[in-house]
């Protein structure tokens, strides 16, 4: 026993000492970082010096860290005292940076692109000095820092003078031999050359730089050759037409043959940029059997050329349509259909890959994918009346690709093809059906959406990247277009409440506040609706944080754009006016700016509104004593804004609260709906037991004739009154909608059973909300009811109508 107590004390002290030497190795990190005294003695600087001296000593005995954080403020140094920072300061950078590292480079690189551009500082006398210092370092040994001077370079020739630029950067440029310089050098002088063509006149570049240009372009190395070709772009448009097609047009029927894959698909890219520059003959007499050859040569085994080819070929159609002829037009609508189908045999209609090695499939669907991506640029070139005899069986093989990537693109454009084909839409139904059905993973099913949805905002939420939470929350208010509203009720709604109440970011947080309001306005069930609403008061409106309390303010301002004035004022006014009362100043502070908004909500008839506004203004008035809680912007809204408009705010207004009555209708109906089919469930097997049990009894049979009589007159009489209620239209008030609903209630009796349709009535809803322009329409307007229930609806709207026009009367 004895024993057994000294091994758990030991075992217990062994672990108490590995556990402090973990801390010993946590800590060694921490102990190194520190600075030691004579470290920290180099990195003082005298205070006493000035930023010129501070800078020189810096750079002359500092460390690397000092030296590169004197090259970042380089610009700062020019602009306050330009003549001493380039007679002192540039000459120690210049010496620095001969053994400088690749940061201090990049920092020196950035610093004097600022110089340059800076047009109050530039000046004649030091351009010089600091464009030596780029030019001698364009040659260094680092590829990146070599590229980052080229770039400073390229981008200081935009503004620097013509005269400049000749002495400084084309005069060193001219007078070397290029097959003497690095290859690194002769690509730059490529760059060079297609950047400060466009700034000298055409004599000069015919003169001088045209023959280093076609030097360039018979470079030994392929490079070479590729880059100054994708530099003939830039030198076209600078030199004109005429020279174009003497100088340049021959260098690139040349480089369009070459025997470098590089070299002919820069050459293609550049054809397919000038073809704008090209006339017709030399279109149908130079261009076409140069592409066409292109075209053949690729297809035979050049892949990696391949895929660029069939990316720009929709803007190869159209740039060379106009001078084609008819065997022309055909040639590429038959090259194009093999490019759609490469890597796949055709069986039976049927779409099957062939054995081909992985790499190789892998190209053969980025050149089908970018077929499907130039499909509706191929319907307009082949004419959309010819779609069926000449690109339908295309368009069906892009749609059954075996390819995903494929499949989804051709889904992508599926509206431009509907938009071409106009009355013929009904040629792609098939296909249609085929994309929605589509069992890829880019297009799930509802329940595998929703949760991938929620997935993804949580795993934003978790990241440090707010900007991205707060755009997918802004994508997340078109739900209600896709998902029904128990869906959003249950998965996020509640999750919306979370991220208002718990996230710290604000423009995430109002960005939740806007999706929630959006998913509370099309929500067609009023028990859930009056729970989000209700929670909304308790845990925003009357919360415990002031935090809480100003996004309760802003979602007052978003449902003053979703819902109408009645809507607004009998569920949101009422608390935000309570708000007066709060402890915290910037909640008074923020009411009191919204007051304009919140007045212009109120009716002239709601007399008690407008008292607990009254109220809310004199309390403020009053009783205030914080100098930044001010009123002085109350009657704004009233007097800036013109009649017209608000005669526009009152139409919309009209036109939100007719949709409010209508979704509480169409709630009403689906219950009584839902009612009916309980019934007849309950009636039809009521019936299987009268046939099995009772079926001979006469008795039985006198009770259901006389059920049966008792139910047609029970219909009759709910048919007259429905039909008297109809014949009599009434204007019930706008700001009490439930009423109305109460009489419908009780004078249509039982609606016979309707089909309705969630979608048209969402994208009806989305595209109202969206317009401003006057009141809708009844052809507009989803027809939903087909019985007495519209007429009513009508009639009620008619009456608003009426009201309305009265009161813009008086």
């Amino acid at each position: 026993m004895f024993v057994r107590k000294m091994t758990l004390s030991q075992s217990s002290l062994f672990g108490e000492i590995d556990e402090l030497q973990d801390l010993t190795f946590i800590e060694r990190p921490i102990r190194r970082s520190l600075k030691t005294a004579e470290e920290i003695d180099r990195l003082t600087v005298d205070e006493e010096l000035n930023d010129i001296e501070r800078a020189v000593y810096l750079l002359s005995s500092g460390e690397d860290v000092q030296r590169t954080s004197v090259i970042i403020n380089l610009p700062i140094l020019v602009r306050q005292n330009p003549a001493e920072t380039f007679r002192r300061v540039v000459p120690k950078v210049r010496e620095v940076l001969h053994v400088a590292g690749a940061d201090m480079q990049l920092a020196a690189a950035g610093s004097f692109l600022t110089i340059l551009q800076d047009d109050i500082v530039l000046i004649q006398t030091h351009t010089h000095s600091i464009l030596q210092i780029v030019l001698l370092n364009l040659d260094h040994r680092d590829t990146v820092v070599s590229n980052a001077w080229l770039e400073t370079l390229l981008s200081a020739i935009d503004a620097l003078p013509k005269e400049t630029i000749r002495q400084e950067i084309l005069s060193p440029l001219l007078s070397k031999h290029q097959l003497s310089q690095s290859v690194p050098a002769r690509l730059a002088s490529c760059r060079i050359l297609g950047k400060v063509v466009g700034k000298f006149e055409s004599t000069m570049v015919k003169k001088d730089l045209l023959p280093l240009i076609r030097s360039l372009c018979q470079d030994v190395e392929y490079e070479v050759r590729a880059c100054m070709c994708r530099q003939l772009e830039n030198i076209t448009r600078g030199i004109g037409l005429e020279l174009t097609k003497i100088e340049v047009l021959p260098e690139l029927v040349e480089l369009a043959q070459d025997e470098a894959s590089t070299v002919r698909l820069a050459a293609f890219d550049t054809i397919i940029n000038l073809l704008e520059m090209f006339d017709s003959d030399d279109r149908t007499c130079v261009i076409f059997p140069l592409v066409k050859a292109f075209c053949e040569k690729c297809f035979k085994g050049d892949e990696a050329v391949l895929a660029s080819l069939s990316f720009q070929y929709g803007k190869l159609c159209h740039g060379l349509s106009e001078s084609f002829t008819d065997e022309q037009h055909l040639w590429f609508l038959e090259f194009y259909k093999k490019l759609c189908c490469l890597g796949l045999q055709h069986e039976n209609g049927h779409c099957d890959s062939q054995p081909y090695p992985l790499e190789l499939e892998s190209k053969y669907a980025v050149v089908r994918r970018n077929c499907a991506y130039n499909f509706p640029a191929i319907v307009l070139f082949a004419d959309p009346n010819h779609f069926l005899s000449e690109l339908y069986r295309t368009f069906s093989s892009l749609c059954h690709d075996p390819e995903v990537s494929v499949r989804r693109t051709a889904a992508g454009g599926f509206h431009e093809v509907v938009k071409l084909l106009g009355p013929n839409v009904h040629y792609v139904h098939k296909e249609l059906i085929t994309l929605l059905q589509d069992d890829s993973l880019e297009q799930v099913n509802i329940p595998d959406l929703v949760a991938a949805l929620v997935a993804g905002e949580q795993k934003a939420a978790s990241s440090l990247h707010w900007r991205v939470h707060e755009k997918l929350l802004q994508c997340y208010s078109c739900l209600p277009r896709v998902i029904n509203g128990d869906q959003i009720y249950y998965r996020f709604a509640q999750r919306m409440f979370s991220i208002i109440t718990t996230n710290n970011v604000l423009p995430v947080q109002r960005e939740a506040v806007r999706t929630l309001c959006v998913c509370l306005r099309y929500n067609r069930k009023q028990e859930q609706r009056q729970d989000v609403i209700s929670k909304i008061k308790q845990e925003l409106a009357q919360g415990r944080s002031y935090w809480n309390r100003l996004r309760y303010l802003d979602l007052c301002d978003i449902t003053i754009d979703l819902f109408s004035k009645a809507y607004f004022c009998k569920h949101f006014l009422i608390p935000a006016l309570e708000l007066v009362n709060d402890p915290v100043a910037n909640v008074r502070y923020k009411l009191c700016y919204m007051l304009p908004k919140l007045r212009s909500t109120i009716r002239p008839t709601d007399k008690h509104l407008l008292q607990q506004l009254e109220f809310c203004v004199r309390k403020l008035l009053c009783r205030e004593k914080d100098k930044d809680v001010t009123i002085l912007e109350l009657d704004k809204m009233d007097i800036t804004e013109p009649y017209h408009k608000r005669h526009e705010r009152e139409l919309l207004d009209q036109k939100k609260e007719k949709e409010e009555n209508l979704l509480l209708e169409m709630e009403l109906l689906e219950r009584q709906q839902n009612e009916a089919k309980l019934a007849g469930d309950k009636q039809s097997e009521k019936k299987q037991r009268e046939k099995s049990g009772l079926s001979g009894s006469k008795t039985m049979s006198g009770s259901a004739a006389s059920s049966t009589s008792t139910g047609k007159e029970m219909r009759r009489a709910k048919l007259a009154r429905s039909r008297s209620l109809s014949g009599h239209p009434t204007a019930p008030k706008m700001t009490n909608p439930e009423k109305s609903l109460k009489l419908k209630d009780s004078g249509s009796g039982k609606s016979p059973v309707l089909p309705l349709n969630d979608d048209n009535l969402r994208a009806h809803h989305f595209n109202a909300a969206s317009s401003i322009s006057g009141s809708p329409s009844p052809s507009s307007m989803p027809v939903l009811i087909r019985s007495n229930t519209s007429s009513s609806v009508d009639q009620r709207s008619n009456g608003n109508k009426e009201t309305q026009s009265r009161k813009l009367n008086v």
